[in-house]
């Protein structure tokens, strides 16, 4: 760490009069995040200056050698223009003896918001109300202190600024991106409201898909305990059968799941679709349902990578359980009493063979497109490459995952002893919804929709959006 924060992220060779000559930067206060501040500050080649109610308390070593320690007044008066207030917003107050010296300076607010409400006025905005006379800016809150110590590497790390000054905000932006950041502007100083609370969401983007994933779990994990354990053990005496929740009725379960949740991927898109060729142009936006169920697809592929993964993983435990081995030795007695010297069911090898090798092959494709979700990935291909992996080898996880789900039912949905209770298998319910995704998909696929389609999508609309346009159209290509 010593090592990257010595190298400077500017490369120029500073000679002492251009030292001299450079603005100097104020950060008043002298805790965690002002000394991360400071060095980083310092490593990017900025003269700084810390401002504390107590000098004397900081221990020697604190700060690096270059930093200048002063009170806060005196602080505040060396700096040139901006000035970071790296101090918890119920210590604003105790500035206010300042507002002279402050006065025409950038004030550059740190804080965080202490709750999540984004319709009182923020702490950026009673810090302006105390120091009208200065220009202040929200920024630097989204940024942890282990990130400003981490040296040039987190230059894709985004600073969220904002203010009603032109000239403050300008300036920030700037030292920004002298810092290594990449400064973002979100506008005028309300905006602040959002900014401050943006540190306190919780995976914002990962609530509503884990939620779904979880009650799709518990659906199935009910329905396959009542169906399979429950109902047998009262009405058919059967024994007991509880031991199966711990492990086969989970792996039951999860390939339930990861099937479900990986058609709900590509059916907000294919709702898309329909939606645009009902509407007969792409220029008006989706309901709002379908856009956040849009933006959420990639929570939901990982998700349901996930829950593949950890089928695949309770299938190699399947061998090593206690009641495996059981079923194990009683069917080799029951073929030694039966008098089968090798005996062979060529439906079973089948069966056997083709599930587990679509198996293997959908969570192989399904890897992949886990893989290029990563950012540090997907960046690397262009759209035509990040579309080809994303969408058609979607489906092609997709289809031999139904494969796989088909392969292991076999025959066993036209039996009547697969409906215990007037109750289906939960590889039956869980194989509906996919195989609708995937005829919907063969639909879209059809040259006369399909052509519509791409016509939409790139800017063509029905007469009844736009007929000024298609009678234009008509005119200039003669084509009916």
């Amino acid at each position: 760490m010593a090592d990257d924060m010595t190298a400077p992220l500017l490369t120029e060779d500073y000679s002492d009069d251009q030292t001299l000559s450079r603005p100097t930067v104020a950060v008043l206060g002298s805790g965690d995040f002002s000394r991360s501040l400071a060095v980083r500050l310092v490593s990017s080649g900025v003269r700084v200056v810390v401002g504390s109610r107590c000098v004397n308390r900081i221990p020697p070593g604190l700060f690096p050698d270059a930093v200048a320690l002063r009170n806060q007044e005196g602080a505040a008066a060396q700096a040139a223009c901006v000035v970071f207030l790296a101090l918890f917003p119920e210590h604003y107050g105790s500035l206010l003896g300042l507002r002279s010296v402050l006065a025409g300076k950038v004030l550059v607010d740190v804080s965080n918001a202490e709750m999540l409400n984004i319709y009182g006025p923020s702490n950026a905005e009673r810090l302006a109300e105390l120091f009208p006379e200065s220009l202040v800016v929200k920024g630097f809150n989204t940024v942890s202190t282990w990130e400003l110590q981490t040296g040039a590497h987190d230059g894709s790390k985004q600073v969220l600024i904002c203010s009603n000054s032109t000239d403050g905000k300008r300036k920030v932006l700037q030292l920004a991106r002298q810092m290594g950041f990449h400064p973002l502007d979100m506008g005028g100083l309300p905006a602040a409201r959002e900014i401050e609370v943006t540190s306190l969401r919780l995976f914002p983007s990962w609530s509503g898909p884990v939620v779904l994933t979880f009650l799709l779990f518990l659906f199935f994990y009910t329905y396959g305990f009542l169906r399979g354990i429950l109902l047998p053990s009262i009405l058919q005496g059967s024994r007991d059968l509880f031991y199966r929740l711990a492990l086969e009725l989970v792996n039951e379960s999860l390939p339930a799941v990861a099937l479900v949740i990986l058609a709900l991927v590509y059916l907000a898109g294919l709702f898309a679709a329909f939606v645009q060729l009902w509407r007969g142009t792409k220029y008006q936006r989706f309901p709002s349902w379908l856009d956040n169920w849009l933006q959420r697809r990639k929570q939901l592929g990982l998700l349901s990578f996930l829950c593949a993964a950890l089928h695949g993983v309770y299938s190699v435990c399947q061998p090593l359980r206690r009641v495996t081995q059981h079923r194990l030795t009683n069917a080799a007695y029951r073929q030694v009493k039966a008098g089968t010297e090798e005996p062979w069911d060529e439906l079973a090898v089948w069966r056997s063979e083709l599930y587990l090798s679509c198996g293997v092959l959908g969570l192989g494709v399904l890897s992949l497109l886990a893989i290029t979700s990563v950012p540090s990935v997907g960046n690397t291909l262009n759209w035509r490459e990040f579309t080809f992996v994303q969408s058609g080898l979607g489906y092609v996880a997709l289809t031999l995952s139904i494969m796989h789900t088909l392969f292991f039912g076999w025959d066993f949905a036209f039996h009547i002893e697969a409906y215990p209770f007037y109750m289906p298998p939960i590889f039956l319910l869980a194989a509906v919804l996919p195989c609708i995704v995937l005829l919907s998909r063969c639909f879209l696929l059809l040259p006369c929709i399909s052509s519509r389609l791409s016509r939409i999508r790139r800017g063509w609309e029905s007469k009844r959006n736009c007929p000024v346009f298609q009678h234009h159209h008509l005119q200039v290509n003669g084509v009916p």
